[in-house]
């Protein structure tokens, strides 16, 4: 379905004023986080201003090379795989972050994609059953069940509609992880967007 189409059958289905998906003036300040600042010495990122509170990167800003896991600098954003959490790095820390994985001997991975993927039916752009059924195969190889996919984009979509739509975003290229985190902490309290968070990671990590 084109997403026009489904905004319109929202509207009509919820007619209100304002915000097409009805976004509160709480959730249209706050949608737009960011992913923090990164800094680079030879030895050590130091991450500022990072928007997610669960992340250890808000107790622990200095993050050591024999820390790192592995490095993906080919990502959008870049990602630091570190235990059991994906951290952000600003694009344009790309260069950087590659020459400090070359320094440091860090392993390199490709990222999954598998938020991409799922967010994919929220993009400014057409999304066919053709679409879908790939997704799902893709989806599945990386071992995620029909079901879990479903159930996940229950969760997240009105959430990933307001966030794309309602903040005049019109993102029709990618909508990832560093974006269901976005929408998600507007929408739950801190213990909740704890158990989210964790989960979105765990759901990334698959492959």
């Amino acid at each position: 379905m084109k997403i026009l189409d489904k905004i319109l059958n929202f509207i009509k289905k919820n007619p209100r004023k304002g915000a097409f998906y009805n976004s509160s003036e709480f959730e249209l300040e706050n949608f737009i986080c960011g992913i923090g600042k990164s800094k680079f010495n030879d030895k050590i990122i130091i991450i500022d201003d990072y928007p997610f509170l669960p992340s250890f990167v808000n107790y622990k800003k200095q993050i050591e090379a024999c820390d790192i896991n592995a490095i993906c600098y080919k990502s959008f954003p870049p990602l630091l795989k570190v235990k059991n959490e994906l951290i952000f790095i600003a694009k344009d820390k790309h260069e950087e972050l590659k020459m400090f994985a070359e320094r440091n001997n860090i392993d390199i991975f490709k990222s999954s994609g598998n938020w991409d993927m799922i967010l994919e039916p929220y993009l400014d752009t057409e999304f066919t059953e053709e679409n879908n059924s790939r997704i799902y195969k893709r989806l599945n190889e990386n071992g995620l069940t029909n079901s879990e996919i479903d159930k996940i984009r229950e969760e997240v979509e009105e959430q990933m509609l307001k966030y794309n739509f309602d903040t005049m975003l019109w993102e029709w290229v990618n909508l990832g992880l560093s974006d269901v985190l976005a929408a998600m902490r507007v929408k739950y309290d801190k213990l909740k967007f704890q158990e989210f968070y964790f989960k979105a990671m765990e759901i990334e990590l698959r492959v």
